[in-house]
């Protein structure tokens, strides 16, 4: 009787278009065998191929060899491990910040980062278009959310101005490199109005880690706005291929976060083979610092295929490349499609992205060579205009 609710919910998901299967593979990575058969990966987000790279998967496996598999309790009991220190020291300094602090996960390092930013007395700006765990994490704090249209810097100078004279801290969120769109956040403008009124500044830098900056470094040390920018957070789970969130801040910060943030103090330590594996990923970054420049000549080339077919690829900048389909079916149909011929592209539908956007998500990675770049082109030009 008590889940006679759910049935009803699932199948009105079902006649939208929006049912949602996980859908088990046999392998990650850019290029996968399925059935013994080849196919093309254009749905992960290792985008260095990284995942399987010798050097980061040795250091994995020396920190599970001297740890063990887990830190065994929470940073603040005993899960803090040199490991442990030794990466957000190293991230620290890529990222040009005093401190680093660790989380489980990129969607923790949110959740546990923005509530201790803003509170009840609090206004968050933030881009229509944030990942939806900032918005969760804004949810959480209780402060007053003030959306702005995506990527509009206007926009978000005319809010600030009509919160003039509002009492309690501003805190302004935006990600560099946008998940769903692939576009880039007009930063320089964002943190100088940072700036002119006085607001706190957070980067979600998640997808910008490795594929932007010197060394993998992110768009906000590559712009030189550190001073502006309050946090600037990322992952481990995106170039860097492995598990785990993080944030790069001042040491007064990180000390305020040790002492308060939910997300850090109530969860067990990450293991240390997933901190190895972040480590060695960093070696790579500063050992082949081309590696973010040749990803992003390679999706230029692979959007300039596209917009020669005339396909919609929103504003696109980075090797995250959309195709608007709109219909919800349709781009599940495609996708399939696709999925038959040997390439991996996910329909990613509502509420991720806007209603009547609904479209193909395409992660270029530096496992797909020119020519499967290619003809990955081609078949998804066949697939979406026939």
């Amino acid at each position: 009787m008590q889940n006679e609710w759910i049935q009803p919910i699932l199948d009105e998901a079902k006649a939208k278009g929006l049912e949602r299967t996980a859908r088990v593979y046999p392998e990650a990575g850019g290029v996968i065998k399925i059935d013994g058969q080849e196919v093309l990966n254009f749905s992960s987000n290792d985008y260095l191929d990284l995942g399987r790279h010798p050097h980061v998967v040795d250091r994995a496996r020396e920190a599970l060899d001297h740890y063990g598999i887990g830190a065994t309790a929470s940073r603040l009991v005993t899960g803090t491990l040199p490991i442990h220190e030794e990466l957000e020291a190293r991230l620290a300094r890529e990222k040009g910040y005093e401190s680093a602090l660790v989380f489980g996960s990129g969607y923790m390092a949110n959740a546990g980062t923005i509530p201790v930013l803003a509170g009840r007395d609090d206004l968050i700006f933030a881009d229509k278009l944030v990942h939806a765990s900032m918005i969760d994490a804004c949810k959480l704090s209780g402060a007053k959310l003030v959306r702005w249209a995506h990527n509009d810097a206007r926009a978000l100078q005319t809010r600030l101005e009509q919160s003039a004279g509002t009492p309690g801290r501003k805190l302004i969120i935006t990600e560099s490199v946008f998940s769903m769109d692939g576009d880039i956040a007009p930063l320089k403008e964002i943190a100088a109005l940072a700036e002119k009124h006085g607001a706190m500044l957070m980067v979600d830098e998640a997808h910008a880690t490795g594929t932007f900056g010197k060394n993998g470094s992110g768009l906000v040390r590559e712009l030189g706005i550190e001073n502006a920018v309050t946090v600037s957070m990322g992952t481990m789970s995106k170039a860097m291929a492995g598990y785990g969130g993080f944030i790069a801040c001042s040491n007064n910060l990180r000390q305020l976060l040790v002492g308060s943030s939910r997300a850090f103090i109530y969860t067990t330590a990450p293991p240390p083979a997933v901190i190895g594996a972040a480590l060695g990923a960093l070696d790579v970054f500063e050992a082949s610092p081309r590696l973010g420049s040749i990803l992003q000549a390679n999706a230029d080339y692979f959007r300039s295929m596209l917009h020669e077919a005339g396909l919609d690829t929103l504003q696109s900048q980075s090797q995250i490349i959309p195709i608007v389909i709109g219909d919800n079916e349709k781009a599940v149909a495609i996708s399939q499609k696709l999925r038959d011929q040997g390439i991996i592209c996910a329909a990613i539908r509502p509420p991720t992205v806007p209603p009547g956007s609904a479209r193909l998500r395409i992660s270029i990675t530096l496992a797909h060579l020119v020519d499967e770049l290619e003809r990955a082109a081609k078949l998804i030009i066949a697939a979406v205009k026939n």
